[in-house]
């Protein structure tokens, strides 16, 4: 019986075991298939372009799936890896059910949207990398749920707000990456807590404050990646217990004040980034204990002092960064040994001062080195060659004087030679040549001359030349075609003659092409149409002649052309065959013809330059298509008809120079819609019509000039918009009416011209308030009438005033005396009177010519016409004396002629009458009519007469006083009559 129940009992645990091993297989089916859908799901709401879940199909076991990687049961989803995938779209919160996930890698795709924060509940995740996506918004605070997260890498995204303080509690985090973001707030205080924490990224956000001093927590911290936020105060003393540190970037913040000698406790430390900040101080000396420093930066902070790290102690430094902060000094003797792994040693922009540092040819290792921008000064030494394996020398922005050494030419690694900004002089020498590697050349700035030496253009490497701002004589190499990877050659501002070797266009792949400045001639070769990669080519201040050869048009890339202040004739046709000009100037050459209208197709034009041509026709409607032009100069040109209204669609254009040509036509109003219109200069033309009061709208508009037209009308109240003008020249116009008040809101005005107009009215008060006037107030040749106002005065930087030829009245004002600046002064042929002001009596006798009443000097003085000022009259009583005596002088002379005539006609008839009968009748009665009957007369004497009044008779004996008009001895009649 026992063994019956022994045998039903093992049968029935070998069946109850079988059963289980179904229920188990069933559940784990299950898992396997939850995991499927939920994956599929997530694969739904993704595109995938480059078909990284192609093989994600119910058919196939979602282990073997792509990115998937289940446990070693193969039945539960443990990791989730589609880095780099090219998938794009949001996180799905599918993803959150996946209970067994302990790996999830989106990094290094389009992914958008937001992180789920339904991702805090995959309790079992160690990994968790969405890095280098387009993710946005916050980081959810729910990530703090992730207990057993090792590392969290979510930086490169579009994240902002501040980092969640529940981050801290991830304790078994190794790797913390939000660097590249938009985060701001301030470091978490806990940081510390996360003990296991290795590598701490936070650079290029916005995060602010200070580094908590708390992060000494951080025991195992071996990269701590600070750089470019906006932390500031003192770098923390506590980092220095970091004694695993290898990383410290602190790099471009606000940090300030010294270096902590603690960080000289970091003993593991191999790369120090401080640069950027404001911190100040000297060096620590106590930085040369850091032995397994490989680089150290600490440019561009205010670091004063000495250098103080040497590199015989850093022993495994390679990089030392000092740029750009206010050391002194010299470099210390004992900075470089034999033996140095040192390579790149950048000390520039500081205030080191001495010869070049000897010390550092024994640092052999040295690939380069940059001592610009200091106040070094002596030569160059011969024994630069020491540096064998060196690649950039540079040494510009100093004081080296003397020549460069023949010996820079045993330095056969030698491939970038910058010595720009000095004092060198001398020749270049032709050991030169043997730099094969050398590939960029930069001389600028210097004192050098001779010749460029035929020996350069062996260096086949170079790519880039520039010798511009020296004394370079002679002819440009004819072998620099052998160039064939010059890109840049620069020789601007040189003596250098003769023509461009014809072997430069065999130079195919150079770029820019800056001869300007020199004394070269003869006209510009054919070659020059293989240059296809030329876009930049200046030749102006040279004496270049002929025509462009037409083959140029071949040059399509063209972008910026200055031929200007040359003698090039013809048309300019071949220049405009390329779509990419951005720059144009031809000013002051002898080119002809019509402006090529195919110029509109560089729609990119911004600086158009034509003028001191000989340029015919009209300008062309097509500009209309340069919306981004900028400077428009078709100035001192022949140019004819009106200005295009198609013009008006260039909004970007600020200057307008058309003058000197034969345009015609009134103003276009639509110039007002110019908004960043800063000159506009119309003069000397054959405009007509109103100055438009559109131009008001000009707010930023400077200078004015519309003079030497055919101006009519009123200067327009709008003028008094244009609050930035600095020049206003409208002279020898046709302009009338006032000068409008509203021009005193002109304040920045420093030339004011108006002069050769018909302008009326009184000179107006507001003038004075032109207190910036400076060049010229010139108001002459006008019909102004009224006193000058006092005002004026008030210009105190005026430097000549003009109001001459116009109807002026009253003094000149004392308040002019004031203009001491005031240096020609012209108040001639107006009314003007009294005493000129004694400030002014050094101004020529002209200044003042044609106003009767002034006084003073330079004038006659004032004190020898006092009495006659006394009795002096206006213009118009003495008009009226004048008058009165001429006609009292003609009405004497008639009467004078009268009195003659009716003499003689009594003398004829007496004598008539005597011949008659004797005449001794008609004489009694003529002399009774003509004498005085009350006066006895006086045989053979002459009796009183005077024409002009009564005069009372001489005759005292006689008691009665009689006068007589004409006292005539008859007598000597009679007698005359026998």
């Amino acid at each position: 019986m026992k063994h019956i129940f022994s045998y039903w009992l093992c049968h029935f645990l070998l069946l109850l075991a079988t059963l289980d091993t179904s229920f188990v297989a069933t559940l784990s089916n299950d898992a396997d298939a939850t995991d499927t859908n939920l994956l599929l799901r997530v694969k739904s709401e993704l595109v995938d372009p480059l078909g990284a879940m192609k093989n994600w199909s119910p058919t196939t076991h979602v282990c073997k799936w792509n990115g998937i990687t289940c446990d070693v049961n193969q039945k539960h989803v443990i990791g989730l890896n589609l880095s780099g995938s090219g998938i794009s779209g949001s996180i799905s919160v599918e993803l959150s059910n996946l209970i067994s996930l302990q790996t999830l890698d989106l990094s290094s795709n389009s992914l958008n949207g937001s992180i789920p924060l339904e991702l805090g509940s995959l309790k079992n995740l160690r990994t968790l990398q969405l890095y280098s996506n387009y993710l946005s918004g916050n980081i959810p605070k729910e990530i703090g749920n992730l207990k057993k997260l090792q590392v969290l890498r979510i930086g490169d995204n579009f994240l902002t707000g501040g980092i969640p303080p529940s981050i801290i509690n991830l304790s078994e985090l190794n790797v913390l990456g939000l660097g590249y973001c938009h985060l701001n707030g301030t470091i978490p205080v806990g940081i510390g807590n996360l003990k296991n924490l290795v590598s701490l990224d936070f650079q290029m956000n916005s995060l602010s404050g200070l580094i908590p001093k708390e992060i000494k927590g951080c025991e195992m911290l071996q990269n701590f990646a600070g750089s470019n936020n906006m932390f500031e105060g003192e770098i923390p003393s506590s980092i220095g217990s970091l004694k695993a540190l290898r990383i410290l970037n602190l790099a471009n913040n606000s940090l300030s004040g010294p270096i902590p000698i603690s960080l000289s406790y970091l003993s593991n430390l191999t790369y120090l980034n401080l640069l950027g900040n404001k911190l100040n101080g000297e060096i620590p000396y106590e930085l040369n204990s850091l032995i397994q420093l490989q680089k150290l930066d600490l440019s561009s902070n205010n670091f004063s002092g000495s250098i103080l790290v040497l590199n015989t102690k850093l022993k495994s430094l390679e990089t030392l960064v000092l740029s750009d902060n206010f050391l002194t000094g010299k470099i210390p003797s004992s900075f470089c040994f034999k033996g140095s792994k040192l390579n790149q040693i950048f000390l520039a922009n500081n205030i080191f001062s001495g010869k070049f540092p000897l010390e550092l040819l024994n640092c052999s290792s040295i690939q380069q080195l940059d001592l610009s921008g200091n106040s070094f000064e002596g030569g160059i030494p011969s024994s630069i060659d020491k540096l064998q394996n060196l690649t950039d020398l540079v040494l510009n922005n100093n004081t080296f004087v003397g020549s460069l050494p023949r010996e820079i030419g045993n330095i056969s690694t030698l491939e970038g030679l910058f010595l720009f900004g000095n004092f060198l002089t001398g020749e270049i020498p032709v050991e030169i040549g043997r730099l094969k590697r050398l590939n960029t050349i930069y001389l600028y700035d210097n004192q050098m001359s001779g010749f460029i030496p035929r020996e350069l253009t062996n260096c086949t490497s170079l790519s880039e030349i520039d010798f511009f701002g020296n004394h370079f004589t002679g002819h440009i190499p004819e072998t620099v075609g052998k160039l064939k990877n010059l890109v840049l050659l620069h020789l601007r501002q040189n003596d250098l003659s003769g023509s461009i070797p014809p072997s430069l266009g065999y130079c195919k792949s150079l770029q820019v092409l800056a001869l300007a400045d020199n004394k070269l001639s003869g006209s510009i070769p054919h070659t020059f149409s293989y240059l296809s990669e030329l876009f930049k080519i200046t030749l102006y201040n040279n004496s270049f002649e002929g025509p462009i050869p037409h083959s140029l048009s071949s040059l399509k890339n063209l972008k910026i052309i200055n031929f200007s202040h040359n003698k090039f004739s013809g048309s300019f046709f071949p220049l405009t065959s390329s779509n990419s000009l951005t720059l144009l100037d031809l000013t002051n050459n002898s080119f002809s013809g019509p402006i090529p209208s195919n110029l509109a197709n560089s729609v990119n034009l911004h600086r158009l330059r034509l003028g001191y041509n000989n340029l015919t026709g009209t300008i062309p409607s097509e500009f209309g298509q340069l919306n981004d032009l900028n400077f428009f100069d078709l100035s001192f040109n022949s140019l004819t008809g009106e200005i295009p209204p198609q013009l008006s669609n260039s909004r970007k254009i600020e200057h307008i120079l058309l003058s000197n040509n034969r345009l015609s036509g009134k103003i276009p109003n639509w110039l007002g819609i110019f908004q960043q219109l800063g000159e506009l200069d119309l003069s000397y033309n054959n405009f007509t019509g109103k100055l438009p009061s559109e131009i008001g709208n000009c707010s930023n508009l400077l200078k004015l000039c519309l003079h030497n037209n055919n101006l009519s009308g009123e200067i327009p109240q709008e003028i008094g918009n244009l609050t930035s003008l600095n020049v206003f020249n409208i002279q020898s116009n046709s302009l009338n009416g006032h000068i409008p008040s509203t021009i005193q809101q002109c304040k920045k005005l420093y030339e004011l011209r108006l002069s050769q107009n018909f302008l009326t009215g009184t000179i107006p008060f507001e003038l004075g308030e032109l207190d910036e006037l400076q060049v010229i107030l010139d108001l002459s040749k006008n019909l102004f009438t009224g006193e000058i106002p006092s005002s004026l005065g008030n210009l105190m930087k005026l430097e000549r005033l003009n109001l001459s030829f116009n109807q002026l009245q009253g003094k000149v004002p004392t308040s002019l005396g004031k203009l001491t600046s005031l240096h020609v002064l012209n108040l001639s042929n107006n009314h003007l009177e009294g005493q000129i002001p004694s400030t002014f009596s050094g101004f020529p006798r002209s200044s003042f010519l044609n106003n009767n009443r002034l006084c003073g000097s330079p004038l006659v003085s004032c004190t020898g016409s006092t009495s006659q000022g006394k009795m002096q009259l206006s213009n118009t009583q003495v008009a009226v004396i004048i008058v009165a005596i001429v006609f009292t002088s003609t009405v004497i002379c008639l009467v004078m002629l009268y009195i003659m005539l009716r003499i003689w006609c009594n003398w004829r008839k007496v004598s008539i009458s005597n011949d008659a009968d004797g005449g001794n009748v008609a004489m009694k009665k003529e002399e009774s009519r003509w004498g005085c009957n009350d006066q006895k007369t006086r045989n053979g004497e002459y009796w009183n007469m005077n024409s002009f009044g009564f005069i009372p008779s001489p005759d005292k004996n006689n008691s009665v006083t009689t006068t007589c008009f004409f006292n005539i001895k008859m007598e000597a009649m009679e007698n005359a009559n026998i």
